[in-house]
């Protein structure tokens, strides 16, 4: 449940309102620090509109797009405060993108953010991606981890396709599967059901799931 702050939050990202979220976010970060925005403000707010989403409670997709945008700029500008945030190592490369049927666009570009900022080179597919085009991708570029984005459930399912495909070209452990959205946060042992290698809650979590992915893609065999 969302505090009182949050909420007029909130209330401002889908009134699609970034004046007024910016300032309250500015407000709130000169009292706790910028480096607590993600997880006290962000966080907890997106979470409450992913879910409203995928409750199909009183939030339009025009909203749920917005919201990514004005969720973007509070993360740049977090992000700005950050010292690190331009200095860091290249980490490896991810293949990214909603899985074929899923348009929601909000939990991916956020995660696209934090991972490049923590050091990653992410190739976003976008919306709408089937299955062999992930695994032709991470092939061609030597990605050791696809991230594959569902809001619903009906769309997650069709993530057990890209599961198929990497075990059927023979990089079953050598290509790492991560899994992300709200429908996982709602139902937490779907990511086992689809086949992946692991979920993450959120974009905050995302570095350090795709730190431990690399690693067992490393063991299992290095090289695509």
């Amino acid at each position: 449940m969302l505090n009182p702050f949050q909420n007029e939050c909130l209330e401002a990202i889908m009134n699609s309102d970034s004046v007024t979220a910016l300032a309250l976010v500015d407000g709130w970060a000169g009292e706790y620090g910028y480096q607590n925005v993600i997880s006290g403000v962000l966080d907890p707010i997106l979470e409450e509109l992913g879910d409203r989403w995928t409750r199909q409670k009183d939030v339009s997709f025009a909203q749920v797009y917005v919201s990514a945008s004005i969720a973007e700029e509070i993360i740049l500008k977090v992000l700005a405060q950050d010292p690190l945030s331009g200095d860091r190592a290249h980490k490896g490369t991810i293949v990214l993108g909603n899985i074929e049927d899923d348009f929601h666009t909000l939990g991916r570009r956020l995660v696209a953010i934090f991972l490049k900022s923590a050091g990653w080179d992410v190739l976003d597919l976008g919306n709408d991606v089937m299955a062999e085009t992930f695994v032709d991708k991470a092939v061609e570029v030597d990605a050791k981890i696809i991230a594959v984005s569902a809001m619903m459930y009906t769309t997650a399912k069709n993530i057990g396709k890209v599961r198929a495909e990497i075990d059927a070209r023979g990089y079953h452990g050598r290509i790492q599967l991560a899994v992300g959205g709200a429908v996982f946060n709602l139902r937490h042992e779907l990511w086992l059901e689809v086949g992946a290698d692991g979920s993450s809650r959120n974009a905050i979590d995302a570095d350090s799931l795709m730190m431990k992915l690399q690693e067992k893609a490393m063991q299992a065999g290095g090289a695509i």
